[in-house]
């Protein structure tokens, strides 16, 4: 079988790499974390005009193609730099599910401004009970004539700070947990009824807590079937799950590279500590590690790209964010531990690495929650 990239993916790689390594440099990182959107609006215009937003989209869409391995080569570009820019929130999540259950006037309304780098997403699903079950769906929209009214409470909304719509999801019907009556809305985030608190997460990306409060929404933001929405929500988190994997194996690149380097300078006794074996030998599971993952990455990447079934991708994918998460656990941690003290601090990037990976980790799903699902398909 042939893992190498097409020509087009080569390219698209050389694109991104070349941009992180020449403008997006860890200080360049830290400032733009500490501005107010705590992203750039110049490199979000940038992606918008090197293509890169289109690269989760289907053809018919207006996108790139809408290959997960395309949306893997871009992923782990990022994680080499720490991308901070909402891509994920936006293209992956809020796009995908627009693609996903949106009529041809949302789409051409909605995914053209999103390629173009004009609009901004967020996706409202998670709650605070619901853990990683996206069937815990707690936040209510009922019918009210023409309209529905949305009450109910979101955590970690990515991007939430800075979107200008929000997809929410919310049970029209039914009983929590249960898996119909589940539906999708486009919510304008200025609309009257919403409150946010916003904060930066420990790896300095922006999200918020929203309370919806008897916001007003008309029919037509309704996404696709009313209370169908689960099977493709499920869906855009695996691929998004598949993206934050992609990106982890990128950022436990770095680690490793910078790890070895680190090795070779810092001396003990009058000697490399790269020299002494015992260290050696750490470094090469770490090595180890970085492989298995990028490996089952790929793996599950060509998976989604098949015409398989859902439950045969999302098999795929909970194994690779297991396996993943795995990796970044030892990989991270093992890089702390040989730089030393000078890890935890704020001046070096290996720290803002850990955090990261730490981050994606927990992103949807832990470890422990993908074995159980892998073990249940």
């Amino acid at each position: 079988m042939d893992f190498s990239y097409s020509d087009e993916q080569q390219m698209l790689q050389d694109s991104v790499q070349k941009f992180v390594y020449s403008q997006y440099d860890f200080d360049t990182r830290r400032k733009i974390i500490k501005t107010d959107t705590g992203f750039s609006a110049e490199y979000w215009s940038l992606f918008a005009e090197l293509g890169w937003l289109t690269v989760p989209f289907k053809e018919e869409d207006g996108g790139f193609g809408g290959s997960a391995v395309d949306l893997m080569v871009v992923m782990e570009e990022f994680g080499k730099g720490m991308v901070v820019e909402p891509f994920l929130a936006t293209a992956v999540l809020g796009g995908g599910l627009i693609s996903e259950l949106g009529s041809a006037a949302q789409k051409e309304a909605m995914l053209s401004a999103v390629m173009e780098g004009s609009l901004q997403l967020a996706t409202a699903y998670a709650e605070p009970d619901s853990r990683y079950n996206l069937a815990s769906v707690g936040t209510s929209a009922k019918k009210d004539g023409a309209s529905y009214v949305i009450n109910g409470n979101k955590v970690l909304v990515l991007n939430g700070p800075a979107a200008n719509k929000l997809l929410v999801v919310a049970r029209t019907s039914g009983e929590k947990f249960d898996r119909d009556g589940i539906s999708v809305f486009v919510v304008d985030a200025s609309a009257s009824g919403i409150s946010k608190r916003e904060y930066t997460a420990v790896d300095g990306h922006r999200a918020a807590e929203v309370q919806f409060n008897d916001v007003k929404v008309s029919a037509d933001s309704l996404l696709g079937a009313e209370g169908k929405a689960l099977t493709a929500l499920e869906r855009v988190i695996d691929r998004a799950a598949l993206a934050v994997s992609a990106e982890a194996v990128g950022a436990m690149d770095c680690l490793l590279k910078k790890t070895v380097e680190y090795t070779k300078t810092r001396k003990q006794f009058g000697v490399a500590i790269g020299t002494f074996q015992a260290l050696q030998h750490r470094m090469s599971e770490m090595f180890i590690e970085c492989q298995l993952a990028r490996s089952i990455v790929i793996m599950a990447a060509m998976k989604l790209d098949t015409t398989a079934s859902d439950a045969e991708k999302a098999k795929a994918v909970a194994a690779a964010k297991a396996r993943v998460g795995r990796a970044m656990r030892k990989v991270g941690q093992e890089s702390v531990q040989l730089h030393g003290g000078i890890a935890c601090t704020d001046e070096l990037d290996v720290g803002h690495y850990f955090k990261r990976v730490t981050t994606i980790e927990n992103l949807f799903g832990n470890t422990d929650y993908q074995l159980v699902r892998y073990a249940s398909l």
